[in-house]
């Protein structure tokens, strides 16, 4: 735990997960161990002792708490209301690709379908209908589902392989990459960035891919 109190990690490759990442992060006072995976249930304890491997020297010593799994939903539903029902969170599928991120969205939807619930029902005056649960998908889709894609996109690109995922790695390593990384993240919208750079960071991607492209052809030939 003092070794992960103010830090988590990141695990990739093909032993923790082939569609996703592993993870080591603090929670209270102990820490998660976990993989992210869309494959069967019986490789998830194959991929979960993996990563328990990856970090074995600095959680030596430490015993299993509790095992638990749940699904990812990271696909936003395509239909979230009927009637006066109107689904949020992970019910709705508001879940990031490449991320994985989740709680924030989970808050953000319930706040935006109950805004959505009293601006219908003007505070209470009257019973809201199914246009006004359709408003919330509608505010909700304008204001995220550019962020859901371009995340989906990244996922598809740089999580294919592990040469795909090097290349990740290496883009990673720009300071440009990390601010429009970080300002997205915080924000939870996609970054406006400068031309220029953007024109430069398109460049690298392609280098970067035709690298791991390169090293993915000599792989299979070993």
């Amino acid at each position: 735990m003092m070794y992960y109190e103010n830090l988590a990690e990141m695990y990739t490759g093909d032993d923790v997960t082939p569609d996703f990442y592993g993870w080591v992060f603090p929670k209270s006072d102990h820490v998660a161990v976990g993989t992210g995976t869309v494959t069967h249930k019986t490789d998830i304890k194959k991929f979960q002792l993996a990563t328990r491997l990856r970090a074995h020297d600095k959680i030596l010593g430490g015993k299993i708490i509790r095992v638990e799994a749940h699904p990812l939903p990271q696909q936003p539903r395509p239909r979230r209301v009927a009637d006066r029902v109107a689904l949020v969170g992970d019910a709705a599928g508001y879940v990031t690709k490449c991320a994985g991120e989740g709680i924030y969205f989970a808050a953000k939807s319930g706040r935006m379908c109950a805004e959505a619930i009293v601006e219908g029902s003007e505070n209470g005056k009257k019973m809201e209908d199914e246009g006004d649960m359709r408003r919330y998908v509608e505010r909700w889709d304008k204001t995220y589902c550019s962020m859901f894609k371009v995340l989906e996109v990244l996922e598809k690109v740089f999580y294919k392989s592990n040469p795909a995922r090097e290349a990740l790695v290496e883009l990673c390593r720009d300071e440009y990459v990390q601010k429009i990384t970080l300002d997205s993240y915080l924000y939870k919208k996609v970054a406006q960035g400068n031309p220029l750079e953007d024109l430069k960071l398109a460049a690298n991607t392609i280098g970067s891919l035709l690298r791991a492209n390169a090293l993915k052809k000599e792989m299979d030939k070993i």
